[in-house]
């Protein structure tokens, strides 16, 4: 079973007292359904599960009055056997984009207050037109991710007792022990191939085979296209295609429309609409550029000039070449112009809640990612080989932009050097920056309990 963190954020979520439905966000396959429904088994007395785009004459329950009584009876009438009782009965309510009246619900069952409700979608946020009433102020969002490093550590087997030293030292800036560098260098290099996508995670635990995960992701893949001919408008469709295909090539630069299929006067208007689209199916990452590396930095964002990463790395190398594997399991995420690097770091930023933005001044100076980090300006950098020079750094951390931190991600490691500039191995980017899950603790994610029940597969 792969062990989640987003089952302690479920945990909090039901601990509080005055809890909302909860919305379950994240793109396909990246493990909705197998961990709410692994939640709901070890946390309730009674448990309703119910799914929109598999069970289609479900949807009829959501079609005529949507107070909580009307729906709990017909909810019981199709689910005979089942108990409804206040108090101690979860109903979730699975790929809810496909059911607008279901999500319009949630406003009913929040005031209500009886029965607690999480609701899973895919396509939330392309689906929009068709929900009647949003029901604002009365349901609360969780954004799920692929796995990050340290879950793939976890589901390697990696104990809580390591991971934890390793963590402590990494944020106490104090080198690591060679061996354990190694050892998690090597780690890390698995995790830049395989990705974060339950299937290809469990399959690459069971079989060690990185052939058998690449046809897991290449399917995957596939799948989003699918998902975009299907559910997309008719003029967005193959734009948000061209635009999904584009990412591995022009990952690491300011997004180019004009690249996309090769169109020179293509603009904003052409492509804008097909990147929303997949940004808002939770396929890529959107990383905006700032004026000026200065809090608040959303202040300072611009909306017409931005990166794009693909949230799982996994995926991004399915797209290349598969002469770059070979290199990726020698360590190398640097390959291709250092964009899986580069990637990987995106994913571990993004994934912890951070909104991902870069500084770049008149093509001459940029750095790759700038964060708030407990309430400074933190500049970070993804660099390849022995450079160990950081100019970007060090010219945003002067006193022209006055930036108090600055952190590079490479192959070494941890060291502070004569300019201050933090310098770590790549995979401490899942460890040094902090997580804003509204729900999440790192002692709750550690002591979760999870229960030995068979898994349902991932959703």
């Amino acid at each position: 079973m792969l062990r989640r963190k987003v089952e302690a954020d479920l945990l909090r979520w039901k601990r509080n007292p005055r809890r909302h439905p909860l919305l379950v966000r994240g793109a396909r396959q990246v493990g909705k359904t197998f961990s709410i429904d692994r939640f709901a088994r070890a946390n309730y007395e009674n448990y309703v599960y119910i799914n929109f785009e598999r069970d289609v004459s479900h949807r009829e329950i959501f079609r005529g009055d949507l107070d909580v009584d009307t729906l709990i009876r017909e909810i019981s009438s199709r689910f005979i056997g089942k108990r409804l009782e206040p108090g101690s009965t979860v109903i979730v309510l699975d790929e809810i984009q496909s059911c607008p009246g279901a999500r319009t619900s949630l406003k009913s069952f929040s005031e209500d207050g009886r029965f607690d409700v999480i609701a899973t979608g895919s396509l939330l946020g392309v689906n929009f037109r068709e929900v009647s009433s949003y029901p604002v102020g009365h349901e609360e969002y969780l954004d799920m991710y692929p796995l990050d490093f340290e879950e793939f550590l976890w589901a390697l087997g990696a104990g809580d007792a390591a991971i934890s030293r390793i963590s402590r030292d990494l944020n106490a800036r104090e080198p690591l022990d060679p061996h354990v560098l190694s050892a998690f260098e090597g780690y890390h290099s698995w995790h830049s191939i395989v990705g974060g996508m339950p299937e290809a995670v469990a399959e690459f635990v069971a079989s060690n085979n990185f052939g058998n995960v690449l046809r897991i992701q290449r399917r995957i893949m596939a799948g989003y296209l699918a998902d975009i001919a299907k559910y997309a408008e008719a003029p967005d469709k193959s734009r948000a295609q061209a635009c999904l295909r584009s990412i591995p090539e022009q990952m690491g630069a300011r997004f180019r429309y004009s690249d996309v299929e090769s169109r020179k006067n293509a603009g904003a208007r052409t492509y804008e609409r097909g990147i929303d689209w997949i940004v808002d199916a939770g396929m890529a990452h959107r990383c905006r550029n700032v004026t000026e590396p200065s809090l608040p930095l959303e202040f300072n964002a611009r909306y017409d000039a931005f990166k794009l990463y693909l949230r799982d790395t996994g995926l991004l190398v399915s797209m290349m070449e598969e002469d770059s594997i070979p290199e990726l399991l020698k360590g190398n995420a640097l390959v291709n112009g250092g964009r899986v690097a580069e990637n990987l770091v995106a994913g571990e930023i993004g994934s912890k809640g951070i909104p991902l933005m870069y500084f770049e001044k008149k093509g001459r100076l940029e750095v790759d990612f700038v964060a708030n980090i407990g309430g400074q300006v933190a500049a970070i950098e993804v660099k390849s080989g022995n450079n160990r020079q950081s100019k970007s750094l060090a010219s945003v951390m002067s006193e022209r932009y006055g930036v108090p931190r600055g952190i590079k991600l490479e192959r070494t490691n941890v060291y502070v050097d004569d300019k201050g500039v933090e310098h770590y191995p790549l995979f401490a980017a899942s460890f040094i920056f902090p997580d804003r899950s509204p729900f999440r603790e790192a002692s709750e994610v550690r002591r979760l309990p999870f229960p030995s029940d068979g898994d349902p597969g991932a959703g």
